[in-house]
């Protein structure tokens, strides 16, 4: 189960990136946190965006619902969405 924080309309929860991957998609669960590969590189914030863009795809949300919080220079990283609910963020799980 991932481990969701909501605040007023938005919901935080980790994700674990992998970049570089041949493949795009979510790939599970890992440590309470959602595992995440993208075939963007990670330079110059490539694979940041990839990593907003599929999460927001995956939920059905505009990519501007969907924001990095910290962690834009690791592979874990804090994301916040807005419009979405803890049990969409977990039917994520493949």
């Amino acid at each position: 189960m991932i481990n969701t924080v909501k605040k007023n309309n938005d919901i935080i929860f980790t994700v674990q990136v992998r970049a570089g991957c041949r493949r795009e998609g979510i790939t599970g669960e890992i440590d309470s946190a959602l595992k995440v590969e993208v075939t963007a590189p990670p330079v110059e914030g490539k694979a940041n965006n990839a990593v907003v863009k599929l999460i927001a795809k995956s939920l059905g949300l505009p990519k501007t619902a969907v924001k990095i919080e910290s962690g834009e220079k690791s592979k874990i990283k804090r994301i916040r969405v807005t419009g979405a609910t803890p049990e969409e963020i977990q039917r994520l799980i493949p």
